[in-house]
C-alpha cells in the first residue's frame, strides 16, 4: 500500500503521483512550520481557521530526527520501543499518517483511545499520536503517576480552538439572564451545556460544574437524549453540524437550532428566537468534514452507480442528507467490514483512514469523496521523526512534551465525562 504522506511527497517531487494535494506544503517536514515566527494550523487547514493566541508551540526537533530518512527513523522507533517495553504505550489515532500508525499499540478514535489509555494502568508513559485535547482527556482519565505525551505540541485543533473557555462563559452568562437559572415544574433546568470529546479539558471542566455532559460523535444522540431529560434546551458545542444532523436525526426543527456567534450580543440571535430554541448550536466546524460536498456525492454516483456513500456527522447538514448514511469512524469501520459481497464505497472522512480501509479491503472498492487529497493538518504535525525523538528521549530516562490538565480542571471534566460513560441510550 502506497501510503498518504509517500502520495503527497511523489505529486510535489515529480508531479506524476495520483491526484492532487490541497497544499503542497505537506511534503514539507513539520518542523519547518514550528521553526515559523507565527504559528498555523499548518497546509490544508482553512484560511478561516484563526490560531489564538498562547496556542502551545513546539521546540526545534534536534536535527539527527529532521536529517534521517524513513528506514532510520523506523529502525529507531522500535528499538526505543522495545527497550521500553510495557512501560510505554503508543496509541495512534485513525487519521494519523500510516508511518506513525505501524507503530501503535491501539488505534481508534478519541473516546476509544481515551478508555485505551485508561486501562493501560501498567504504563509509565502514553505516547498519544492525536491532537492536544485527547492527550487531555487521556491525561484526566489515568493516574497522576502516569505521563501522557504528545510528540509534536503544536499537534491542535482547529474546531477545539473554536470555542474556548472565556467566550462559553459570556454566552453562559447571556443565557442565565434571558432564561433565569430556577428549574421548570418537571425539574428541567432552562439550559444543558453539552461539549463534543472534541474540546479543551477547561470546557469538560465547564460542562462537569453546571450539570453538562460531554458527547462523542457515536454517541451524541444518546447524550442528547440525556440532557433533553435534564434540561428545556441545550447549549451544544463546538461543532455545529454534528449537534445540528443529531439534533435533526432526532426530530428537533432546524427553526429551533439557531446558531451562536461568539461575537455578537445573543449570539446574533432575537430573543423570542433564543426562548424558542430546543438546541443552541456554537459557531464551529471541522475543516476536514467542511471539505465535502453535495457535488462530489453526485459526481461519485454518476461514476459508480450502486455506489453506498457514507460520511461522518461532522459534514455539513446538506451533505449528511445526500448521502446514504453517516456515522462516527467507529460506525464507518463496522459498515465497511460487515458488507459480506463486493461493494462500492465513497466515503466522507479524513483521507488516511479511507486509504487504510482500502488496503485492508482489497474485495471492495472504496475511495475518498473529496478528490483533492488533504489530510488533516494537525494531526499531520505528528511526523516519526517526533515520535522516535520522544521515545529516546524516555529510554534516556527524561520526559517530553509531557501534558497535564491541572486536578482543578481534571475534576470536573471527569465528572462530565463520567455522565457520558453512564448515559444509556432510552
Amino acid at each position: 500500500m502506497t501510503s498518504v504522506d509517500s502520495t503527497i511527497r511523489l505529486i510535489r517531487s515529480t508531479g506524476t503521483g495520483t491526484g492532487a494535494t490541497c497544499a503542497p506544503e505537506l511534503a514539507d517536514g513539520p518542523w519547518q512550520l514550528d521553526a515559523l515566527p507565527t504559528p498555523s494550523y499548518g497546509p490544508g487547514a482553512s484560511m478561516g481557521d484563526v490560531i489564538p493566541t498562547g496556542t502551545p508551540r513546539q521546540g526545534q526537533l534536534p536535527a539527527e530526527y529532521r536529517t534521517a530518512d524513513e528506514a532510520e527513523l523506523d529502525h529507531r522507533i522500535r528499538a526505543a520501543k522495545a527497550t521500553l517495553g510495557d512501560r510505554v504505550v503508543i496509541l495512534g489515532h485513525f487519521y494519523q499518517r500510516d508511518e506513525v500508525i505501524e507503530h501503535a499499540d491501539f488505534v481508534g478514535d478519541s473516546f476509544q483511545l481515551a478508555n485505551a489509555a485508561k486501562a493501560r494502568t501498567d504504563a509509565e508513559a502514553i505516547v498519544f499520536c492525536g491532537v492536544h485535547f485527547m492527550a487531555e482527556t487521556a491525561d484526566i482519565l489515568t493516574s497522576s503517576e502516569q505521563s501522557v505525551i504528545l510528540p509534536n505540541l503544536a499537534a491542535g485543533c482547529s474546531m477545539a480552538d473554536m470555542a474556548d473557555i472565556d467566550s462559553v462563559s459570556e454566552c453562559w452568562e447571556q443565557l442565565e439572564a434571558l432564561y433565569g437559572t430556577e428549574p421548570d415544574a418537571d425539574g428541567r433546568m432552562p439550559v444543558i451545556p453539552v461539549t463534543y470529546m472534541n474540546s479543551s479539558a477547561a470546557l469538560k471542566a465547564f460542562c462537569g460544574e453546571r450539570g453538562g455532559i460531554v458527547c462523542t460523535s457515536s454517541n451524541a444522540s444518546v447524550v442528547l437524549d440525556w440532557a433533553f431529560q435534564r434540561g428545556q434546551r441545550v447549549l451544544f458545542f463546538p461543532d455545529q453540524h454534528l449537534g445540528r444532523n443529531t439534533a435533526k436525526a432526532m426530530g428537533v426543527p432546524l427553526e429551533r437550532m439557531p446558531l451562536w456567534n461568539p461575537r455578537k450580543p445573543l449570539g446574533g440571535n432575537a430573543a423570542d428566537t433564543l426562548h424558542d430554541a430546543q438546541v443552541i448550536l456554537w459557531h464551529g466546524f471541522c475543516s476536514v468534514h467542511k471539505r465535502f460536498t453535495v457535488q462530489q456525492i453526485e459526481q461519485a454516483r454518476a461514476e459508480y452507480p450502486g455506489v453506498r456513500v457514507i460520511v461522518h456527522p461532522e459534514c455539513p447538514m446538506p451533505v449528511v442528507d445526500a448521502a446514504d448514511e453517516s456515522g462516527s469512524t467507529d460506525y464507518i469501520k463496522k459498515a465497511v467490514a460487515a458488507a459480506t459481497e463486493p461493494s462500492t464505497f465513497a466515503i466522507g472522512t479524513e483521507i488516511n483512514m479511507v486509504s487504510r480501509l482500502a488496503a485492508e479491503y482489497p474485495q471492495h472498492t472504496i475511495f475518498c469523496l473529496d478528490p483533492v487529497i488533504c489530510p488533516c493538518s494537525t494531526m499531520y504535525r505528528i511526523h516519526p521523526g517526533y515520535l522516535a525523538w520522544v521515545l529516546e528521549e524516555l529510554v534516556a530516562g527524561r520526559t517530553p512534551n509531557q501534558i497535564t490538565v491541572p486536578e482543578t480542571v481534571a475534576a470536573s471534566a471527569r465528572v462530565a465525562l463520567e455522565r457520558m460513560l453512564a448515559a444509556k441510550p432510552a
